[in-house]
């Protein structure tokens, strides 16, 4: 039934919407304590072992925070943690990554001009990239590159920026971005549930058993989170770049990565030492729009693309059900006449320098592999073409539902067609 492919988007839209949600939650904390933390200011009254206090005012009440270097001489009787906030975002954000490109990798993954991977082979790289990140990330902050924290810091940028390389010569444009973000997001979750909150407990065991807590184990997780400071604003664009062409389909979109992570540390900088009362760097505003101009430049690159393609004998799975389907030469034609103005590898469509989200619709084999996409925006909804503006009749939306209905009801249940 084709009320699959609508049950399945919205599914898709209830996960994105509790990724969102959760994502907020996670850097707004994580900016809070940022702040918190730099702006704390000594006192003649603080208690042992107290480094700092901050005298906040919100919500109609003031607030009295003391920050412990270590910890305090005993254990508070309530004491609140934050980690589900990191855990939520990365395992919604891995949900939708599965639904989105590992459902949908013959669209939205596998780009045959680069690698033609079978669905199975991309969803594997997809998944390891992540571990192995994690683990390469994990043995340099473990080694003596611990108390070279800069050098360090340069040596994960040089990881980010192999990782957006080696991502564009696999993966689609908009996947290799969006699998840079979860990337960066899976070192940023992982520095959590395996560094910090580990020695976090190990400091509360001290305590709780009446021993001094080791300093070593806050020093270990002020880096992880020191790291997670900077990375926060790139993972933001490259989650969102899977909506603009500009940022994913182009020759350079590796290094626009390259580019976003340097403007996330001169943006962070400038906000870190803001709140650390040290000072106003007001050179990483022109630092920030020389790199953004940098970014728009290498955005207006030619796209390499493959050319064309006509013969539908290269189709498989279930973009092959649907060139099979009884209405697909109907739909073919619709879709030149009334989509492929903008879809196509050079639009023609003033305005647009980029097929929309990187869809591609100008030949048999484009419809038949977008089948999800064009049954959704244009049979299921009135979404496109845009203000209808190329005049796509309701008899012609029709044609595109029954085609699309013709088309799963020769798939199997759960084969992944959008």
């Amino acid at each position: 039934m084709y009320e699959f492919a609508i049950i399945w988007d919205w599914i898709g839209f209830a996960v994105r919407w509790l990724h969102v949600i959760t994502a907020i939650a996670w850097i707004g904390s994580s900016f809070y304590f940022v702040a918190l933390d730099l702006g704390l200011r000594k006192a003649p009254d603080l208690p042992p072992g107290a480094h700092g206090e901050e005298w906040q005012v919100h919500g109609g009440g003031f607030y009295h925070i003391r920050k412990f270097l270590v910890a305090p001489e005993a254990m508070p009787e309530h004491l609140t943690w934050f980690k589900w906030e990191s855990y939520s975002t990365w395992l919604s954000g891995a949900a939708l990554l599965m639904i989105v490109y590992w459902a949908g990798a013959e669209l939205y993954l596998i780009d045959p001009a680069k690698a033609d991977l079978a669905v199975w082979q991309a969803i594997l790289i997809s998944a390891a990239s992540l571990t192995v990140g994690w683990i390469i990330y994990d043995r340099l902050c473990k080694s003596g590159l611990a108390e070279r924290p800069t050098v360090l810091m340069v040596l994960l940028f040089v990881l980010l920026v192999a990782m957006a390389w080696g991502y564009d010569q696999i993966f689609t444009g908009r996947a290799a971005l969006l699998h840079l973000g979860a990337f960066t997001a899976t070192i940023m979750t992982a520095n959590v549930f395996f560094i910090i909150m580990p020695n976090q407990r190990i400091v509360v065991a001290d305590l709780q058993a009446g021993r001094s807590p080791d300093p070593k184990y806050g020093k270990i997780a002020k880096l992880r989170s020191t790291h997670n400071n900077y990375l926060t604003l790139p993972v933001i664009f490259l989650m969102l770049s899977n909506h603009y062409p500009l940022a994913f389909a182009t020759e350079y979109n590796w290094l626009i990565a390259a580019l976003v992570f340097l403007m996330g540390v001169t943006i962070r900088h400038y906000f870190n030492t803001r709140h650390a009362r040290a000072g106003n760097p007001t050179w990483t505003w022109a630092a920030t729009v020389i790199l953004f101009i940098g970014i728009m430049w290498l955005s207006t690159a030619p796209l390499m693309q493959d050319e064309p393609q006509e013969d539908l004998s290269v189709l498989t799975g279930a973009a092959q059900h649907f060139a099979e389907a009884d209405g697909f030469e109907d739909v073919t034609d619709i879709v030149l006449g009334r989509c492929s103005m903008c879809h196509a590898r050079e639009p023609v469509w003033e305005g647009i320098h980029r097929a929309p989200k990187a869809v591609l619709l100008e030949t048999p084999v484009d419809i038949a592999r977008a089948a999800g996409p064009i049954f959704l925006q244009s049979g299921a909804s009135h979404a496109m073409p845009p203000a209808n503006l190329t005049y796509m009749e309701e008899e012609e939306r029709r044609a595109i539902r029954d085609w699309y209905r013709a088309g799963r009801s020769t798939m199997p249940f759960l084969m992944a067609s959008d």
